[in-house]
C-alpha cells in the first residue's frame, strides 16, 4: 500500500505580533439647503453648538438662518428632514430685521424650542428670543427677553419639569441664566459677572443631574492696559445660585468655552478656543467641583482653529465638531471633525470643504453609532452660502482577510522519496480592505487537530490589502509503507 501524505497549512495572525486595522468613516451622504442669498447656520462664540439633532422618528431637526426666504433681512430657519436628509417642510421666523438662532431641542410632546435673539420685535438692540412650535413647526408661543442693550439667548434645553433652561448675555455685560415654565414664562432669572470684569456671556448650558445647572462661556479679564477673555465654567443649583466657578486661559491671552457638557463620570467636558501656546480647539475635561483633570490643544500650522460643539460617546469617548479657522477670521475654513478618546487623546479628524469658507457648528452622535453634523458651505450649494448637513457612517474597523491555497496538499502517486528534501508551498490572499502584518504561517504533516506534526514554519512580514504572499518550506520526506 502507498502512503499519502498530507500537509495542512495554518495561518496565525496573532501568534507572534498583531495585524494593522485601519479606520474608515464612510460619509453616508451630505445635503445642502439654501436659495440665492446667504443661507447657514451660526457657528462662533455666541452659541450654535446646538443646531442639529436627531428625532424621535429618526430624521433630523436643523436651526439656522436664511436671507433667501421669509420676511426681512436675515430670518430664524427650521428645517426638518428625514433619515436621509432629505426636507420634509421649513419654516422661517423674523420680522423685517435681523433675527438669528443659536440652538434648537427636540421637546417631549414631539415639538420644538428654539432659541436665539430679534431685532424685529425687540425693545433694545437685540432681544433674546424663545419660540416653541409643534411637531410640524408651527408657531405655539413666543417670547422676547430684554432690555435697552444687546441681548440674547444662545442655548436652550427643556428641563425636567417641562420647563426651559436658557443661557446667554444681558445689557451685553453680563452672563445670563433664566428659567421659564413650560409657556415661557418666566421663573426666575441670574445674571453673573467675572468679579467686576464686564463683557461675559454664555455659550452653552445644560441640566445637571443633580437638578442644577452647568453654564459654560467667556469671562472677560482686565489687568492693567490689558484685556482678554477666559473659558468661564459656572455651576449653579436648581434656583440658578453659583456653586462654583472656575476659569480656564493663560495671562494675556485670550480662551473661550463654546460647549459644555456633562459626563457618564459626573464630570464635565468643555470645548472651545485658545491663543494660549500656538492655539487652537480647546479640549478640558473637569471633576464634578470643576477642577481640571486634563486639557488639550488641537492646532494647525498657520491657524487657530476653534471647536463649537462636543459630545460624549457611546464609547466614552468624545467627538468635536468645529473649523480650522478662527471665527473672527474671514477665508479658506473647512468644517473639523475630531474624534478623542476618553483621555483627550485624538483617534482620527476629519475634514469637509471646498475651495471657499466652510464651517462646523454642531455635531451629534446618532442612533446607528455615526454622527451628524451641521454647518455652512460657501464652496458648494445654491447661493452665496447654504446650510449643510452631513451624516457620517458609524466608524468601521477595516481588517485583514486572508485566504490560503491551496490548505491541503496530496501526494499519493508516486509518493515523494524516502530522504529526500521537498519543497512545499502555499500562497495567501489579503482578501481584506486593510494591510495585514507579522503573518506566522505554520506547515503539519497531517490534521493539526487530529494529532498532526508541526514540520516548518514561516513569518511573513507583510502582505497590503489585496495583495499575495508566498511561504514555503523544505521538508525532508520519510519512509513509510
Amino acid at each position: 500500500m502507498k502512503k499519502i501524505v498530507l500537509f495542512t497549512a495554518l495561518i496565525l495572525l496573532t501568534s507572534i505580533g498583531t495585524t494593522s486595522a485601519s479606520l474608515i468613516l464612510d460619509e453616508g451622504w451630505n445635503k445642502t439647503f439654501g436659495g440665492s442669498n446667504s443661507d447657514g447656520t451660526y457657528s462662533g462664540q455666541f452659541g450654535g453648538n446646538n443646531l442639529v439633532q436627531q428625532t424621535s422618528d429618526g430624521g433630523y431637526i436643523i436651526a439656522g438662518y436664511t436671507n433667501s426666504y421669509g420676511a426681512g433681512k436675515k430670518d430664524i430657519w427650521l428645517i426638518k428632514t428625514d433619515a436621509n436628509g432629505n426636507e420634509e417642510w421649513n419654516r422661517t421666523f423674523g420680522g423685517s430685521d435681523d433675527d438669528e438662532a443659536y440652538s434648537v431641542q427636540q421637546t417631549s410632546d414631539g415639538g420644538y424650542v428654539i432659541a436665539g435673539y430679534t431685532k424685529s420685535f425687540c425693545s433694545g438692540y437685540y432681544d433674546a428670543w424663545l419660540i416653541k412650535t409643534d411637531a410640524n413647526g408651527n408657531e405655539v408661543w413666543n417670547k422676547t427677553f430684554g432690555g435697552s442693550d444687546l441681548d440674547w439667548a444662545s442655548s436652550v434645553q427643556q428641563t425636567s419639569d417641562g420647563g426651559y433652561i436658557v443661557a446667554g448675555v444681558v445689557n451685553f455685560r453680563a452672563l445670563w441664566l433664566m428659567k421659564t415654565d413650560s409657556s415661557g414664562n418666566v421663573e426666575w432669572s441670574k445674571s453673573f459677572s467675572c468679579g467686576w470684569r464686564t463683557n461675559n456671556w454664555a455659550s452653552s448650558v445644560q441640566q445637571t443631574s443633580d437638578g442644577g445647572y452647568i453654564v459654560a462661556g467667556y469671562g472677560l479679564n482686565t489687568t492693567g492696559y490689558w484685556d482678554w477673555y477666559d473659558a468661564w465654567l459656572i455651576k449653579t443649583d436648581a434656583n440658578g445660585n453659583e456653586e462654583w466657578n472656575r476659569t480656564f486661559g493663560c495671562l494675556y491671552r485670550s480662551s473661550g468655552a463654546h460647549s459644555v457638557q456633562q459626563t457618564s463620570d459626573g464630570g464635565y467636558i468643555v470645548a472651545g478656543w485658545t491663543s494660549c501656546g500656538d492655539g487652537g480647539v480647546l479640549l478640558i475635561k473637569t471633576d464634578s467641583d470643576g477642577n481640571e483633570e486634563w486639557s488639550k490643544i488641537f492646532g494647525i500650522s498657520s491657524a487657530i482653529p476653534y471647536a463649537n460643539s462636543v459630545q460624549q460617546t457611546s464609547d466614552g469617548s468624545y467627538i468635536i465638531a468645529g473649523s480650522t479657522l478662527h471665527y473672527s477670521i474671514s477665508g479658506d475654513s473647512d468644517i473639523w471633525i475630531i474624534k478623542t478618546d476618553s483621555s483627550g487623546n485624538k483617534e482620527w479628524n476629519k475634514k469637509f470643504g471646498g475651495s471657499n469658507e466652510d464651517r462646523g457648528s454642531s455635531v451629534q452622535q446618532t442612533s446607528d453609532g455615526g454622527y451628524i453634523i451641521a454647518g455652512w458651505t460657501n464652496s458648494y450649494g445654491a447661493g452665496q452660502s447654504d446650510v449643510w448637513l452631513i451624516k457620517l457612517a458609524p466608524e468601521t474597523m477595516l481588517l485583514p482577510d486572508l485566504a490560503l491555497s491551496p490548505s491541503d496538499i496530496a501526494f499519493s502517486n508516486p509518493n515523494p522519496v524516502a530522504n529526500e528534501e521537498i519543497t512545499i508551498t502555499a500562497t495567501i490572499h489579503n482578501e481584506g480592505d486593510a494591510d495585514a502584518n507579522n503573518i506566522l504561517i505554520q506547515f503539519y504533516d497531517g490534521d493539526p487537530d487530529g494529532g498532526g506534526t508541526l514540520i516548518g514554519e514561516q513569518v511573513i512580514s507583510s502582505i497590503t490589502a489585496g495583495g499575495l504572499a508566498t511561504a514555503q518550506i523544505n521538508w525532508i520526506a520519510q519512509e513509510g509503507t
